[in-house]
């Protein structure tokens, strides 16, 4: 696996790393140095070719805060003679190290890698309002959106009827995540899926327009992201004009996903993300808290075939639902 060490002025790049691993899972071979103000560059690298040697990889990636600057600088230095092993990429941001975690798990080239995030890190800077991006962030924003797929059959110049694939839409991933699109979902786990398009199903989102619009804005690049009733989504299931589209599945509640499935959904397995506690619940996990109804809704689900992956991203350890059912009817008394 390739090293992944950050260096940066102050504690910016150990805020950082924790930043990546709240959303992404704690990492191995991943470590941050950072120049603290009594700190002089003997010092900063002494600590950097420890967290070499920490990481114990043939192929390191180093990411600094400044081009120029005394972490890129040491870096520099350790990095010659590794020129075929190494990369260094200045300009440290957390979409940026989020991509090489992901990119990681596939790639075994510390160059490789680079080249895919510095895009990544490019496409991470954007602002509000819209005309304060420069021209060309406007224009592919534009171009994404006029997409031909998104046209036809969003728009539907598509004839109702018309088959696209195999008529069938595919669904790469349910979840159910009371905080719905945030970070682990827009980054680790599209990563993971890889779909074309994020559905938010919701009846009480969708008619929720600041909700909506905030959820919007969260898309990650080249997804598409969705916010609808559920009985639309019933409907687009029997929709042949979806048959090339890959989704994940976004559900706020269980409650959410029995009505999908009651209505018609299909649905073999689904990730059990996040359930935020209230009055009433019991806290069951730190991601999960459940009361009487979660209990029995999800009972239901699993009477009715449906298996239950439960784990916040990818890189957990998959929790077993019945114990924490079991644990959740103890503390409520039923």
């Amino acid at each position: 696996m390739v090293g992944i060490i950050l260096a940066s002025h102050g504690a910016f790049a150990e805020g950082i790393k924790e930043s990546a691993q709240m959303i992404f899972g704690a990492q191995d071979k991943f470590e941050a140095v950072v120049l603290k103000p009594s700190m002089g560059p003997d010092e900063f690298r002494a600590n950097l070719e420890a967290a070499i040697k920490k990481v114990d990889s043939e192929q390191i990636l180093f990411l600094c805060d400044l081009w120029g600057g005394t972490p890129f600088n040491q870096s520099s230095a350790v990095f010659d003679g590794h020129e075929e092993n190494w990369a260094i990429v200045a300009g440290l941001n957390l979409p940026m190290v989020i991509e090489a975690l992901s990119e990681r798990f596939t790639v075994e080239s510390s160059h490789e890698i680079a080249k895919v995030i510095i895009n990544s890190a490019k496409d991470g800077i954007k602002g509000k309002p819209d005309e304060i991006n420069p021209a060309e962030k406007k224009a592919a924003a534009n171009e994404a959106a006029d997409s031909e797929v998104e046209k036809k059959v969003v728009g539907g110049t598509i004839p109702e009827g018309t088959v696209l694939g195999d008529g069938k839409i595919k669904i790469g991933l349910a979840r159910i995540d009371t905080r719905l699109l945030h970070g682990q979902v827009a980054t680790t786990w599209t990563k993971t899926v890889g779909p074309d398009r994020i559905i938010v199903v919701s009846d009480k989102v969708a008619h929720d327009e600041l909700r909506k619009s905030m959820i919007m804005e969260a898309a990650p690049p080249g997804v598409k992201v969705h916010v609808i009733p559920i009985k639309k989504m019933n409907e687009i299931d029997k929709d042949p004009r979806f048959g090339l589209t890959k989704a994940l599945l976004l559900f706020e509640t269980p409650q959410d996903v029995l009505e999908y499935v009651e209505g018609g959904g299909e649905l073999s397995e689904v990730n059990l993300g996040s359930m935020a506690h209230s009055k009433g619940k019991v806290v069951v996990t730190n991601a999960l808290a459940m009361g009487p109804e979660d209990v029995e809704t999800l009972e239901k689900l699993k009477a009715k075939g449906i298996k239950f992956d439960v784990r916040k991203v990818p890189a957990d350890r998959a929790e077993n639902l019945d114990s924490l059912l079991q644990k959740a009817k103890s503390e409520l008394n039923i």
